[in-house]
């Protein structure tokens, strides 16, 4: 069983698309627009019953190592509170450059440096608002 954290960007989720794959190397696996989505009975459009811009993301799919995260504009109002999103290396250098390239136009909450169980360890939310942690652990054998 795997567990896919699903996150939505009200209108910048192409801008947060771009801007995760460029900073992970990661690999985009679905796109999808409103506008694609099959005309139906429904006047709505949505399953939700919001209407939502034919450009805007109504669900994408992005693999980053080897997790995933979902991602999606159908949601007007997303408040992200009381998780985060973490990234998790054995490589330090990696783990630092994804830290940098993440938090990028973020506010940093803890600095990358080492700790007791890592190598590289930081968090912050980024500039869509997401919360963070990116953790380069120290190998147990």
């Amino acid at each position: 069983m795997q567990i896919t954290p699903y996150l939505f960007y009200d209108g910048r989720c192409e801008e947060a698309i771009a801007f995760y794959l460029e900073a992970t190397d990661g690999e985009l696996l679905f796109k999808m627009t409103f506008g694609d989505m099959p005309e139906t009975e429904s006047t709505e459009g949505c399953p939700s019953g919001m209407t939502f811009p034919p450009e805007h993301i109504m669900h994408a799919h992005l693999r980053i190592g080897q997790g995933e995260i979902m991602l999606s504009d159908g949601n007007r109002e997303a408040h992200y509170n009381g998780f985060a999103v973490s990234l998790s290396t054995p490589d330090e250098v990696q783990g630092k450059r994804w830290f940098d390239a993440l938090s990028a136009g973020g506010q940093v909450t803890k600095s990358w440096e080492p700790t007791f169980w890592a190598n590289g360890f930081g968090m912050f939310t980024d500039k869509f608002g997401v919360p963070w942690m990116v953790n380069a652990y120290k190998p147990r054998i």
